[in-house]
């Protein structure tokens, strides 16, 4: 490879450097920013010969370049730039987090505050709905159960008080993530929203009722009457005061310094951001709320099943502002006037969240997309779907751009049929138990409806973006090309041979552990076999050995990944590359001891490196480790020796590796 030839090539392909805003690169890949995507002659680097493939992730552009020429090709751009476009791969994610539209940055920042969150979501959803299994009347007959069994009165209180915590003081969670996120003190975050939530305040969900009945208490500051209003279980005025908050105390600190800033910053930064909230923002914010849903209650009465339609599209995007907390007043109101289509809606959309990320779970190959998609789609069925949007929908955003198309086909069935609801409840599929009696094979039909077509929808779409980007999680590398085979190579000259040639050169374990087929693994372009064939391990002792003798070529600073390369029986080159785990370069090299250093000639079975298995699962990281011949399309077919399942140990034979099959004429 000509180095600097490919550098110039890639650098031109990706707009020139002024289309640059940042690149880094890893063991294997360029990462870029851009400019403008649109200005990416992705064709050019896609057939470059040189180059293994191109696709986007987490907002940034990556080039495959290889081991042992990534870091090559990426000196020989930085110096052929006449900027500095060089810089750190944390650096790079920050560039990348600001960049694209606002909706793109808006939907991230989300993700960024609500995602740790989930945990707390899903637990709390979950038992919300075993809760109202237990106390719903009408779901095993006239009586709930604790009416039927009153010595499951008690263990139902507790599982109350544990379901509604997380949601009650849901503003002091959001206070906590949003204002790290804003770069603000995050206990001064939460310290802020435990003042919104105080119990010395009209419980938030009772503030409209007690503005309406005229039993809500004031403070008189300066003269003026200011509402003792709470804000439980609402997301957007923490949400706009956090990031009031955050502001305020950045000001403070870049203009008070040493011990009074210590103690004055946190002060005036409280005392400012509490008059803000209570006097300004959130009363403002309440009025929305409150000419939101008396709006939409009389564009339902006028337009019928286009109301019912129209709601159901915008339901969801209102519970993410928390504005949805206005409507419980309306509904009180309607049911005077016979009934409220408010409640059957809303289970629509919480059906066809739930749906739409049901279908993730189903297209889902990473644990941890799975885990969360399953748990969060169950909750959303039962009513609760903070998990679903804020871990799920909005994070990938095609399932909530689904949900809510699905939504408003449920909401207009529920107007076409005029389903009513005389009470409160759980807004998903046992919400029948509120429903007018006369109208409840309707409402569970329309429940029917609204989850096949959000679930199906969702999940054929899902299929497209698979078949297009090799998967539909965000923080999984994707590629548009075709999977390679995994196991042989990928010559189109001849078909692989069944058996390995009599001069193929055996590959041994490097890891002991068990042998896993590459293309099961959960990152798409190993999986895809675009960094070669071969085979992957998971390991059980945390010792990586050299598979093959020969010279080390790529040793990367995190000591996470290394390269070796050999010769066949013809003298050819094996490049061995070996990558412990998937994303471990985050860990920066903690919890790796690299034993050998680029340039050191090394048998098989020397010890390349250490590292602990134990802290880097803990940490979060899969340590699945691809074993793979980086040059293989140059090479002869790779057949397995160590079945896909199976036990392997140190030395063990993994693969073969036949000679370069020469070209016919």
């Amino acid at each position: 490879m000509d180095h600097k030839q490919v550098a110039t090539r890639v650098l031109n392909a990706l707009g020139g450097e002024d289309n640059v805003v940042g690149v880094a690169h890893c063991a294997t890949r360029l990462r870029v920013v851009v400019k403008d995507n649109g200005g990416i002659d992705k064709q050019a680097l896609d057939n470059d010969p040189d180059l293994k493939g191109t696709f986007e992730a987490g907002g940034m552009f990556q080039v495959i370049v290889g081991p042992g020429d990534v870091n090559v090709v990426f000196q020989e751009m930085t110096q052929q730039a006449t900027k500095d476009i060089a810089v750190s791969t944390d650096k790079l994610k920050d560039i990348a987090a600001n960049s694209g539209n606002w909706f793109s940055r808006a939907i991230r920042v989300l993700a960024d505050i609500f995602v740790p969150l989930i945990p707390i979501l899903v637990g709390g959803g979950l038992l919300m709905a075993i809760n109202n299994v237990l106390t719903q009347p009408g779901l095993f007959g006239n009586q709930s159960i604790i009416e039927m069994y009153p010595a499951w009165e008690g263990a139902a209180g507790l599982i109350n008080t544990l379901a509604s915590a997380p949601f009650a003081f849901l503003p002091v969670l959001v206070g906590f993530t949003a204002t790290k996120r804003f770069g603000g003190n995050e206990f001064l975050g939460a310290g802020i929203a435990m003042a919104m939530v105080m119990p010395d305040l009209v419980n938030g969900y009772s503030v409209a009722a007690a503005m309406e009945d005229g039993t809500m208490t004031y403070w008189d500051i300066f003269g003026f009457d200011v509402a003792q209003a709470g804000y439980q279980g609402s997301v957007l005025p923490i949400l706009v005061i956090s990031w009031v908050l955050a502001t305020l105390e950045k000001f403070f600190h870049s203009k008070l310094k040493g011990t009074v800033d210590f103690l004055v910053t946190p002060v005036l930064t409280l005392l400012i951001t509490g008059f803000i909230t209570f006097v300004a923002l959130g009363p403002v914010l309440r009025w929305a709320g409150d000419q939101l849903a008396y709006g939409l209650a009389n564009v339902y009465d006028f337009t019928g099943p286009f109301g019912g339609l129209l709601f159901g599209l915008v339901y969801a995007p209102i519970v993410i502002t928390g504005l949805h907390q206005s409507f419980p007043p309306v509904e009180t109101m309607l049911w005077t006037q016979g009934g409220s289509f408010i409640f059957p809606i809303a289970a629509m959309s919480n059906i066809a969240q739930g749906g739409a990320t049901l279908a993730v779970y189903f297209l889902a190959k990473s644990a941890k997309l799975k885990g969360l998609a399953g748990a969060s789609g169950v909750s959303a069925l039962f009513g609760i779907t903070e998990p679903a949007l804020f871990g799920v929908n909005l994070r990938l955003r095609w399932p909530f751009y689904v949900a809510i198309c699905a939504s408003a086909i449920g909401g207009a069935l529920v107007a076409l049929f005029n389903v009513l609801a005389t009470a409160l409840g759980a807004a998903g599929f046992i919400g029948f138990v509120s429903i007018q009696g006369s109208s409840v094979p309707a409402y569970l039909l329309i429940c029917v409806i609204t989850l096949v077509v959000s679930l199906a929808s969702a999940y054929i779409y899902g299929r497209v973006l698979i078949s297009r980007n090799g998967t539909i999680d965000p923080d999984e590398d994707t590629t548009a090309a075709q999977p390679e085979s995994s196991v042989t190579s990928a010559s189109t000259a001849h078909e692989p041979a069944a058996v390995p040639a009599d001069d193929a050169t055996m590959i041994v374990s490097p890891l002991q552990g068990t042998a896993v087929e590459l293309n099961q693994v959960s990152d798409p372009m190993f999986a895809a076999g675009k960094l070669g064939a071969g085979m992957a391990i998971e390991p059980e002792i945390g010792k990586l050995l050299s598979p093959i003798d020969g010279k080390v070529t790529v040793t990367f600073p995190s000591g996470h990944a290394y390269a070796v390369r050999g010769k066949d029986a013809d003298g050819n080159n094996i490049d061995i590359l070996m990558h412990i785990g998937f994303d471990t370069v985050n860990l920066k090299g903690k919890h790796f001891i690299p034993h050998v250093q680029k340039g050191d000639e090394v048998k098989a079975g020397d010890l390349l490196a250490e590292f602990d298995i134990a802290a880097i699962k803990a940490a979060g990281y899969p340590l699945t480790t691809p074993v793979v011949v980086s040059n293989s399309k140059k090479l002869g077919p790779i057949l397995p020796a160590a079945g896909a399942g199976n036990p392997v140990i140190f030395g063990e034979d993994l693969y073969t590796v036949d000679p370069a099959i020469p070209a016919t004429v």
